[in-house]
């Protein structure tokens, strides 16, 4: 009998928005521990789905509101690239503070602050003081997460599929699809959903049939897999790689004048020889000197 379970790949799920929606967020931690949640650390009901989460046995991450490029309403205390390092440390703080048991953090929107490299070394100097891995939603394809932890001991993971952008049926079926197949090509794939009831259908009919060789992981047991560079949007195929091409060198030819040219004759030529030494610099010292 042949065993997948060696070389299984490994898809972790993260639901976002958690403490909103107590009625879909139980119907979430109704189904495998190993789906994690994100808890957003000003929802009204952020602690207690936290603790029933982890009570559970689901793994906990902190989702915290960072500042989008677009124009919309802000959760409170929403991460800003204009912000000093002290309160963004003192969000973080805080944010650990209201969702006890969480291992790691990803953000919530984001694509400002996560696309600028100062603003995201504030937030990784601020995490360095805490035993928290990096979820990058990955919002926006410029995102600074992995130079910005440099120095550090911030560990980064990489979104790589939402599940859930459109709230289509067959659409999110299609996106869980996509990410049990990312999972098989490259070992692991980590999606991202949200407590919508749409969401919770697919899931839960989805996940009983997962394929032999694929393993429903949590974030941190992927901390350890080796990065395969950007996650893509819902709507994208992941790119193939850029094989490097060869240098091709092309010689230049053969140089052709238009017309021929005229000898020149040896008397003319000794001629420029002596203009050129009677005008060098070499010769006017000795004549000066003689």
């Amino acid at each position: 009998m042949l065993s997948f379970t060696a070389h299984a790949g490994k898809l972790a799920l993260v639901i976002d928005d958690f403490g909103y929606r107590p009625a879909e967020e139980n119907q979430i931690l109704q189904m495998s521990p190993q789906i994690s949640v994100s808890v957003l650390p000003d929802a009204p009901h952020s602690h207690e789905m936290a603790v029933k989460a982890h009570q559970l046995g689901h793994e906990v991450i902190i989702h915290l509101p960072m500042a989008p490029l677009s124009k919309q309403p802000l959760e409170k205390n929403t991460l800003t690239p204009d912000m000093s390092s002290a309160e963004v440390a003192r969000i973080i703080q805080e944010a650990v503070n209201k969702v006890p048991f969480a291992v790691g953090l990803n953000n919530h929107q984001g694509s400002k602050m996560t696309s600028s490299l100062s603003g995201m070394q504030k937030v990784m100097q601020a995490l360095d003081h805490y035993n928290l891995y990096f979820l990058d939603s990955m919002t926006i394809a410029g995102s600074q997460s992995i130079p910005a932890a440099q120095g550090t001991h911030v560990r980064i993971l990489k979104r790589r599929v939402f599940l859930d952008d459109s709230q289509n049926e067959a659409d999110i079926r299609q996106q869980f699809q996509r990410a049990v197949k990312l999972a098989q090509r490259d070992g692991y794939a980590i999606a991202i959903g949200h407590p919508h009831p749409t969401t919770v259908r697919v899931l839960r009919a989805m996940l009983p049939n997962l394929p032999a060789d694929v393993t429903l992981v949590r974030p941190s047991q992927l901390l350890n897999e080796p990065q395969r560079g950007t996650a893509v949007s819902a709507s994208t195929h992941p790119t193939s790689p850029v094989k490097p091409q060869p240098a091709r060198f092309k010689a230049p030819g053969l140089c052709v004048t238009r017309q021929p040219i005229a000898p020149v004759p040896a008397t003319r030529m000794l001629s420029v020889i002596a203009e050129s030494i009677a005008q060098s610099p070499l010769y006017k010292k000795l004549a000066d000197l003689f």
